[in-house]
């Protein structure tokens, strides 16, 4: 409903009745053979309707009562009436109902606008006024559910509306009740947020009530660190404006969070040199240590940590012409041929963020056409890409383990200084000499 009102296209549907689940079971079951009805959260009324394509919740008019937990009612209750029912909402614009005519077909809710309005707590004027307000008492709302803070700001991130400021005022003493949200549930937000246009929006509000420490502290402390050379900003303004930027270029949810947290290890690692300014070094390998923290134990999936992790820890490379063929096939090793692109727009994020001016459409360039025109000429960049495999280097007499892996890890650092070595009578001699060596070694 809220979209609608927006004049935007509604992308789902949630249906409210007075029928309980069990007949809203049996009604579907009896009239719509081709729906799936499935029991999602039943104990509250609630029912999920597959039909054509469409997962419609389907919930009994309801309210709740006691949140000892922050999260969960301790008790549902049956309402009697629609409007009972929007009472128990978090925000007025997700209050709005539509009473649809008698007799209208799942199907068709796509036609289903001409409805009557029911709006009891005035939710369209304040979508039309761009306002995100609680229904009733913000501190009884948020005290019902501490997921509702970090709700508000990430649709005043998602929709660019303002919080109106009773609401917004309470957010701060609902931190204790917020503390108790699940992990998972955070991370839903946050992974919103990102994905919103303009995510400072949400972050900066994050940070005038309390919520950015209690959940990203790690970000928090980034505010007043300042930097020197091209910067303009401190190292969370810089941060979130590499974050903006990522999000304005249409990129991944691993590049934004990679923006986000890229500058993490900042405050740790920083250090002054003799003229006082602030150093920060190796903070790159320690930003991807916190970003893994961080992302980890907000139950972030380990491949997409892995992923984000991997682009922070990388993001200090410099380029210059210098570099030999050889030195730039490392850096695809290093970085993986897959990452490039991701690390090229983390890069182009990073540097716009240090005065907020876009670099030019050929930053970056010299280095992209270097790693395009080795790419090009089919090298060998992975242990896969040799002309040998551990079997042949078995069958040659080199008995597997430790010592195997380390000549074919030798073997690849060969055919990266010199391409030309990727045959199998080459290789399979270096082989011979390193296994030696390593023979050697062990009996010495």
């Amino acid at each position: 409903m809220r979209d609608m009102l927006r004049g935007r296209k509604a992308q789902d549907w949630d249906l409210a009745t007075d029928a309980p689940p069990e007949e809203v079971t049996d009604i579907f079951r009896n009239t719509q053979p081709r729906a799936k009805v499935i029991p999602t959260g039943i104990r509250h009324g609630t029912v999920t309707v597959l039909y054509k394509g469409r997962s419609i919740e389907v919930t009994t008019y309801r309210t709740e009562a006691d949140y000892s937990d922050g999260r969960r009612p301790d008790q549902v209750h049956y309402a009697a009436s629609i409007e009972e029912d929007l009472s128990r909402r978090d925000f007025t614009m997700n209050a709005v109902a539509l009473r649809l005519a008698k007799g209208t077909h799942v199907g068709a809710l796509k036609g289903a606008s001409n409805g009557k309005k029911v709006d009891p707590f005035g939710g369209e004027a304040d979508i039309k006024a761009r306002l995100i307000r609680c229904v009733g008492d913000p501190a009884q709302r948020f005290a019902e559910d501490g997921l509702r803070p970090l709700r508000a700001v990430r649709f005043a991130a998602q929709l660019s509306f303002k919080i109106e400021e009773q609401t917004l005022a309470a957010i701060g003493g609902a931190l204790e009740t917020s503390a108790k949200v699940a992990a998972e549930r955070v991370k839903d937000e946050l992974d919103k947020i990102l994905a919103s246009d303009k995510p400072s929006i949400a972050f900066l509000l994050m940070e005038q009530t309390g919520l950015l420490r209690l959940f990203l502290p790690e970000l928090a402390v980034c505010r007043g660190i300042e930097q020197k050379g091209s910067h303009r900003f401190d190292v969370l303004d810089h941060s979130l404006m590499a974050c903006d930027f990522a999000a304005r270029k249409g990129c991944s949810a691993e590049v934004r969070f990679a923006a986000l947290l890229h500058d993490v290890g900042k405050p740790g690692a920083q250090s002054f040199d003799e003229t006082g300014e602030r150093i920060f070094h190796q903070h790159d390998a320690e930003s991807a240590r916190i970003a893994r923290n961080a992302l980890s134990r907000l139950r972030f999936p380990n491949a997409f940590v892995d992923q984000v992790c991997h682009l922070v820890a990388e993001h200090m490379f410099h380029y210059t012409d210098d570099w030999s063929d050889a030195a730039v096939r490392r850096f695809v090793v290093r970085i993986g041929k897959e990452n490039l692109p991701a690390l090229y727009q983390l890069r182009r994020a990073d540097t716009f963020a240090n005065a907020g001016s876009e670099p030019p459409s050929s930053y970056l360039l010299p280095l992209i056409d270097r790693v395009e025109g080795i790419l090009a000429e089919s090298q060998a960049f992975s242990l896969r890409d040799l002309a040998v495999s551990g079997r042949d280097l078995m069958a040659m007499g080199i008995e597997p383990g430790k010592n195997l892996g380390k000549i074919l890890n030798e073997l690849l650092e060969a055919v990266l200084d010199d391409p030309e070595l990727n045959t199998r009578e080459d290789l399979l001699v270096i082989a011979k000499k390193l296994h030696g060596k390593f023979a050697d070694q062990g009996s010495g």
